[in-house]
C-alpha cells in the first residue's frame, strides 16, 4: 500500500481531507513511493487559526526561552542527520553527502536565531528633550508563512522558519508537494525540541494552498523561493493584500574567467558549480565566460573530459558526482531546453540526453551537456534550464563578459575568476547582481550575512537570513516617554519638538 502523507497542524500530523493528491517520486527508480495530500482552503484555513491562537502566547515568552528551543531543535536535527539525509535523497535524488549539506546550511541559519535575544535589542536614547527618552522595540508581526521550493527540501524551510519563529511569529510551511517528508519530519523535531504546538505547521497542497495562505487576512507575511514567474505573482498577489513579501526566483549565474586565471582550478569550479545536484541550484553556475580566444580555448580543453567523466549514480552512492533529477516532467524539460540549442546553432561538445543509469533504467538520470559557442540571443542562454548543461560564451574583452552578466534579466549571482585584484576589485563593484564570487563559484553567503538577488531573481527589500531576516519578520515600534517631573502646567497647540 502507498504511503500517504498528510498535513503537521497543532503539534501532529494530520491526514488531508480535501481527497485530492499528489505523487511522491522515487527519483532514482521512477516509481511512486508516497502519495501527498493536497490541502483544500478549508484545510489552510483551520492551520492558520491553529497559528494565530499559538502565536500569541509564544510571542510573550522571552527571547532566551525562545532561543533555548533553537539550541534543542539545532541539536536534535545534529542527531538525526544521516536518517534525514538518506529521507531528503530517497525524494530529491541528490546524493548523501549533497543532501549533508543542504541539512548543514540549514542549521547555519539555525544556529544564527539562537542569537535572537541580542538580535532583537532596540535603541535607547536617554533626554532627547525635557524629561524625555525615546526607545525602539522589535516585535513579532504575528501569523508568517514560507512556500518553499524542492531543491533544498531541508536548508529553505530551515531559513524561514527558524528566524521568524526565533522573532516570536507562528509560522505556516507550505514545502515542494514533489519532497515534503523531511518538512513535516523537521516539524516533528520543533515539538520535541520544546516549540508549543501550533507555532509551527505544516500544509502540503498546490495552488489552493498557496492562495489561501495570499488572501487570507491573518498572514501578515509571506516568504517565497522558486521560479520567476511565480515569484512574481506571490509578491504582486501578496503584496494586494497587505502583506509583507519577499520572494527569490529563478537565476543563469555566470563565471567570468579571465585569461590570467588558473584553468584548472577554473575547470574544477564550473564542474562542480555548474553539475552539482544536477544543476538544480538557484546558484549553480550554467554560463561560462572565458574572456579571449586563447583562454577559451584553454577553458575548453579542460573542461571537455571533465564533463565526459562526470560520475552519475543513484543518490544512495556516495561516489556520485549527482544523481538522478526530481522527476519525469524535469528530465524531459532539461532534454527539450538541449534540443533547442542544437536547433539555435550552439555546439553541443558533449552530449548526456541518452545516458542510462544500468540498473535504474526508468531512473530520472540526465547526463552532463556541454555547450561551446553559445549567444546571447539564445534561449538557452536568456531561460535557466536547471538542469547539468553548461553553456560557454566566448567574451572578445573584460568589458564584454561584464555586459553579458549586467544586462541579463536575472541577477542572482555571479563570480569572476582571476588572479588580478585590480580586475576582482572592479568587477565585484561594477556587477549588477546581487551575490559575487572572487575566485569563489557558488558564492552563498554565510548565515549571519543575507541571501537575495537583484533584477528578476528577487522580489522585495529585504532578503533571507542574515540581519534582513529579524527586519522581515518583525515591525519596530519607538516610543517617546516623558514623566510628571518634565510636564509644564497648560495644554501645547504646536507640534511637539525636542528644544
Amino acid at each position: 500500500m502507498t504511503r500517504e502523507i498528510g498535513h503537521f497542524v497543532g503539534g501532529k500530523t494530520q491526514a488531508g481531507t480535501s481527497g485530492r493528491f499528489g505523487d511522491v517520486f522515487d527519483p532514482n527508480t521512477g516509481d511512486v513511493q508516497a502519495k501527498v495530500s493536497l490541502a483544500a482552503r478549508s484545510e489552510v484555513e483551520a492551520a492558520i487559526a491553529n497559528a494565530a491562537e499559538a502565536q500569541v502566547e509564544w510571542a510573550a515568552q522571552n527571547p532566551q526561552k525562545r532561543a533555548r528551543v533553537m539550541f534543542k531543535f539545532l541539536d536534535l536535527v545534529t542527531q538525526e542527520k544521516e536518517s534525514l539525509a538518506e529521507l531528503l535523497s530517497s525524494e530529491h535524488g541528490k546524493t548523501l553527502p549533497d543532501s549533508h549539506g543542504d541539512i548543514q546550511r540549514g542549521l547555519e541559519v539555525v544556529e544564527f536565531a539562537c542569537g535572537i535575544p541580542h538580535l532583537l535589542k532596540g535603541e535607547y536614547s536617554e533626554g532627547v528633550g525635557p524629561g524625555i527618552d525615546m526607545y525602539s522595540l522589535r516585535q513579532p508581526l504575528g501569523v508568517v508563512a514560507g512556500i518553499t521550493p524542492f531543491n533544498f527540501p531541508a536548508m529553505i524551510p530551515m531559513w524561514k522558519f527558524a528566524p521568524a519563529i526565533a522573532c516570536g511569529n507562528a509560522f505556516i510551511l507550505k514545502p515542494s508537494e514533489r519532497d515534503p517528508s523531511v518538512p513535516m519530519r523537521l516539524a516533528e523535531l520543533m515539538i520535541e525540541a520544546g516549540l508549543p504546538e501550533g507555532v509551527l505547521n505544516v500544509v502540503n497542497g498546490d495552488k489552493e494552498a498557496v492562495d489561501t495562505l495570499l488572501t487570507d487576512p491573518r498572514v501578515q507575511a509571506i516568504g517565497f523561493v522558486g521560479s520567476s514567474a511565480i515569484a512574481e505573482y506571490i509578491y504582486a498577489t501578496g503584496a494586494a493584500h497587505g502583506k509583507r513579501v519577499h520572494c527569490f526566483g529563478g537565476a543563469k549565474n555566470h563565471m567570468i574567467v579571465m585569461p590570467d586565471a588558473d584553468m584548472t582550478q577554473a575547470a574544477d569550479a564550473l564542474i562542480g558549480a555548474g553539475y552539482g545536484s544536477a544543476g538544480e541550484r538557484c546558484m549553480a553556475v550554467s554560463v561560462a565566460v572565458p574572456v579571449g580566444q586563447q583562454a577559451a580555448d584553454a577553458l575548453m580543453e579542460k573542461l571537455i573530459p571533465k564533463v565526459e567523466a562526470l560520475k552519475i549514480g543513484p543518490s544512495s552512492d556516495r561516489e556520485a558526482d549527482y544523481g538522478p533529477v526530481v522527476t519525469q516532467q524535469a528530465l524531459d524539460r532539461i532534454r527539450g531546453y538541449v534540443d533547442l540549442g542544437i536547433k539555435e546553432g550552439a555546439d553541443l561538445v558533449v552530449d548526456g540526453r541518452d545516458f542510462v543509469m544500468q540498473g535504474y533504467e526508468n531512473g530520472f538520470f540526465m547526463g552532463g551537456c556541454l555547450f561551446d559557442n553559445v549567444t546571447s540571443d539564445m534561449r538557452i542562454y536568456k531561460e535557466e534550464i536547471f538542469g547539468p548543461v553548461l553553456s560557454v560564451v566566448r567574451a572578445k574583452d573584460y568589458d564584454e563578459g561584464l555586459r553579458l552578466a549586467n544586462e541579463h534579466e536575472y541577477g542572482n549571482g555571479v563570480a569572476i575568476y582571476t588572479r588580478d585584484g585590480d580586475a576582482a576589485r572592479d568587477f565585484a563593484a561594477r556587477v549588477q547582481i546581487g551575490m559575487v564570487g572572487v575566485n569563489v563559484p557558488i558564492p552563498v553567503p554565510l548565515a549571519y550575512y543575507s541571501f537575495g538577488g537583484w533584477k528578476r531573481s528577487g522580489f522585495g527589500d529585504l532578503n533571507q537570513h542574515g540581519p534582513d531576516s529579524v527586519k522581515f519578520y518583525t515591525k519596530t515600534k519607538t516610543v517617546t516617554s516623558r514623566w510628571p517631573s518634565g510636564i509644564k502646567d497648560g495644554a501645547e497647540f504646536v507640534i511637539p519638538t525636542m528644544r
